[in-house]
């Protein structure tokens, strides 16, 4: 009798650790597999990209000094494989830099960086610009006219035979003068970083 109950006692504890076991196998079983969720990598617009803007306020050496902050307004959709990634009417906020005054041969200079752009809709993105010019988008910096033109005789042939008088700029140039972007003038923004545009508007 003992050995029976000592058998079905064995029995039963074999059966419940297996019934443990293939109970542990099952509920891992159940568990639901973690899906992926899809990421939105963005739009890379690389350095070197124009923007056409429009100044909202004039510009002026006369009155600006570095960090004088500016704003422009973008005055076209621009796209990037079929995505329109900065709409029109984005704003771009930035500030004066580098400010020259004019003197006597050179007219004033300076840069306008821009540092953030905001999309119709409030969404902000810092971005590396300048306001574009081709020389080194500097504004300004020309060299101004000669104040004065000396005349001076060029002989062909012997001396007092057709002489003719040339006229060459003197040593002396006028009074420079101040650097301008007017409001609502249209320019360019050149990107010198890129941006990775990952918001974009739809319709």
């Amino acid at each position: 009798m003992k050995r029976f109950l000592l058998l079905a006692l064995s029995l039963m504890v074999i059966g419940t650790g297996t019934f443990s076991a293939e109970a542990d196998s099952q509920a891992e079983e159940v568990i639901p597999v973690q899906i992926d969720i899809r990421t939105y990598d963005g739009i890379e617009v690389p350095a070197g990209t124009f923007i056409p803007v429009a100044s909202a306020q004039e510009i002026s050496t006369q009155y600006c000094q570095d960090g004088y902050k500016v704003q422009f307004t973008s005055t076209n959709d621009l796209y990037m494989h079929d995505t329109n990634i900065i709409p029109i009417n984005t704003t771009f906020f930035g500030y004066v830099e580098d400010v020259h005054d004019p003197v006597i041969g050179t007219n004033a200079s300076m840069k306008v960086r821009i540092t953030k752009m905001v999309l119709p809709d409030g969404f902000e993105m810092p971005v590396k610009a300048y306001l574009y010019t081709s020389n080194n988008n500097l504004i300004g910096g020309e060299l101004t006219s000669p104040a004065e033109w000396v005349k001076m005789p060029h002989y062909q042939g012997n001396i007092g035979i057709n002489t003719t008088l040339q006229i060459r700029p003197g040593r002396t140039r006028q009074m420079g003068s101040h650097a301008i972007v007017t409001s609502g003038e249209n320019r360019l923004i050149i990107l010198t970083d890129p941006v990775v545009i990952t918001h974009t508007l739809t319709n």
